[in-house]
């Protein structure tokens, strides 16, 4: 059996994993999305199911207003003292010399839950991990922010311990670890103790194309008593720019039962225009940063290495121990809204679902109008991930709008100023019509463009619901409308899917951590609370679906490229 890497494909990034007897769990960053925190299981290491969003609730999160790739970062996973324990950040600003983080943590003694009120521990830095050492003491791990403008903001890992009698820091044990090396942006640090020394794994560089992660050891906890791995990086990407897998980082490790040792880090399957170079840009990473999964062995001086390099394996062996997993091959949806709650793989922004967005059930979603897609407080969206290159979604949607000012639809949306849509709207003579919108470019809002503008086409008056659906296929996707169901229409817009990517949009803006979601979207922001009812809503992965083998539904010739 192999690990097929990624294992958690699409924006599945920062990955805290650990072993609980036979089962691994894995923990990732949720950004500004909601639920926060989201945890897989598995058994083999090459399987993986989602069981648990964690942050489920107003009580445990509440992100309104935070902005785009603020919010959840890096969660720490463990388990200690018969329960498991979860530490997050969640960052208020992502521009400029603040970041205004608070880290929290709660516990649970099964990861179904419930988990507890989450704690507010400190807002030193982000990307906090809490270490059990073997002797009974709990230590705090975290990068440390330093907003002066004649620092660097990276001032290295600090190390507090936590007393659990009251559940709070000691502030007064504070001390710098590790200042980490001359690559600079040292965070997301994981601390291990093994054959009674201390590993420190930190990740360096950024979470782009230099992104690495260095392993150092100490013999202590000292101040700056750490060392660095020799010839190190322990794991990056930066001098394979040919490789499948890239920006690998940020990660953390986990034994088998049988005593074999594995890596789970970030990473990214970049791609390119067939006009592009292979090598700059590097690459396009629509899916954002996923999930992947490497082995480690031990030299004979005692430190990590990754098996076959620093660049790491598309296919790894799996553990010899492995339980084999039962996981659905793929993540396609079908989803017609028979239950009162979302399904798990549906996402909010920044708040949780409530009838003030909307409501599920009865065999339809209804959405009511609020703000733009660019609103960072109320906005009636549900999403999930891309998770293929390849994939067609639909939808069948009834609405009646006001006005231009209200809209309904399918969006491909990466952040608040980067994003498209299909959708029902009126036109300046009274008509229903169909609209392609699209925001992108420019720093912080972008610049929105319509697409059909004078040529939209007039929805007919008899008309109950309008059917849509995308076809993304890895570099570009188009949308198509029916009022049928069964006979499509081309919208004859092609849209760069290269906008849907951290690549591009680290360029526009600091917030660029996530990955292309595909949703429903109900706009008013008249104020008229116009309502939109959605009958379904079917997402097909294609596999490695090719041009070449006839299974487009339209021909290049038909569409505009924008």
């Amino acid at each position: 059996m192999q690990i097929q890497n990624p294992v958690l494909p699409g924006f599945n990034s920062d990955p805290s994993i650990i072993r609980v007897g036979d089962t691994y769990y894995i923990a990732t960053s949720t950004f500004e999305w909601f639920p926060g925190v989201r945890i897989h299981a598995s058994k083999d290491l090459v399987h993986w199911n989602l069981v648990k969003n964690v942050l489920n609730t107003t009580q445990m999160l509440d992100m309104k207003g935070n902005p785009s790739s603020g919010g959840i970062w890096a969660p720490d996973l463990s388990y200690a003292d018969g329960k498991f324990w979860l530490i997050f950040t969640d960052v208020k600003i992502t521009d400029g010399n603040f970041k205004d983080m608070k880290n929290y943590l709660t516990t649970s003694e099964t990861i179904e839950g419930p988990w507890s009120e989450p704690l507010l521990v400190n807002g030193v830095g982000f990307d906090a991990s809490l270490f059990h050492d073997d002797d009974g003491r709990k230590y705090l791990v975290q990068q440390t922010w330093d907003h002066r403008e004649y620092h660097h903001p990276f001032d290295g890992i600090t190390l507090t311990e936590f007393n659990t009698e009251n559940m709070k820091l000691k502030p007064e044990t504070a001390r710098t670890i590790f200042g980490g090396t001359e690559v600079k942006l040292v965070e997301g640090p994981h601390l291990y103790k093994i054959n009674d020394e201390y590993f420190l794994f930190t990740a360096e560089g950024g979470t782009i194309f230099t992104h690495q992660e260095v392993v150092s050891r100490s013999k202590s906890l000292e101040a700056m008593s750490f060392v660095v791995e020799p010839k190190g990086p322990f794991v990056t990407n930066f001098d394979t720019p040919n490789a499948y897998l890239q920006k690998q980082g940020h990660g953390a490790l986990v034994s088998t039962p049988g005593g074999e040792w594995y890596y789970a880090s970030l990473s990214a399957r970049p791609w390119h225009h067939e006009q592009e170079s292979a090598n700059d840009p590097r690459g396009w990473s629509t899916l954002g940063r996923e999930t992947s999964i490497q082995k480690v062995v031990w030299d004979d001086d005692g430190w990590p290495r990754i098996v076959g390099g620093h660049g790491g394996q598309t296919l790894v062996a799996a553990p010899e121990d492995a339980i084999l997993t039962e996981a659905p091959s793929d993540h396609s949806q079908h989803d017609e809204f028979n239950t009162d709650k979302l399904d798990s793989n549906w996402n909010t922004l920044r708040v949780l679902f409530t009838e003030k967005m909307g409501v599920t059930g009865h065999g339809k979603l209804t959405l009511i109008g609020q703000g733009s897609l660019a609103n960072t407080f109320d906005l009636s969206l549900i999403a999930r991930r891309w998770q293929a290159f390849y994939f067609d979604a639909e939808t069948k949607v009834k609405f009646q709008p006001y006005s231009y000012q209200a809209m309904a639809g399918l969006t491909n949306y990466y952040n608040h100023s980067h994003w498209s849509w299909v959708f029902v709207t009126k036109n300046d003579d009274g008509q229903n019509v169909i609209e392609v919108g699209e925001n992108k470019g420019g720093l912080r809002n972008g610049t929105y463009t319509s697409y059909l503008r004078d040529n939209a086409p007039i929805i007919p008056d008899d008309t109950e619901y309008v059917y849509f659906k995308s076809e993304n296929r890895k570099s570009f996707y188009t949308y198509f409308y029916s009022f049928d169901g069964a006979h499509w229409i081309t919208t004859g817009v092609i849209l760069d899917a290269a906008v849907l990517s951290d690549d591009y949009v680290v360029g526009e803006y600091g917030g660029f951590f996530t990955g292309a979601f595909i949703g429903l979207a109900a706009v008013d922001y008249s104020g008229y609370k116009s309502t939109a009812e959605f009958d379904y809503f079917d997402y097909k992965e294609l596999g490695d679906f090719k041009e070449t083998d006839g299974s487009f539904s339209w021909r290049k010739s038909e569409l505009r490229f924008y």
